[in-house]
């Protein structure tokens, strides 16, 4: 399980240079916001990626 999180949070890093490369060349504010959004999503989904796992609550 510990080399697919990994293997997630590889990714996760990859695909937000990428965007932030394109937010980097982007031609119009559309783009740019678009891209911005979608690194902070990314962003949010790298966070919960690194986070160890919570065990669940005994009530």
């Amino acid at each position: 399980m510990i080399d697919l999180q990994m293997t997630l949070i590889r990714g996760s890093e990859k695909i937000i240079d990428q965007y932030q490369y394109l937010l980097a060349t982007a031609t119009s504010e559309r783009e740019r916001e678009r891209f911005r959004q979608r690194i902070n999503e990314e962003q949010l989904l790298l966070d919960k990626r690194r986070q160890p796992e919570q065990p669940a609550r005994a009530t």
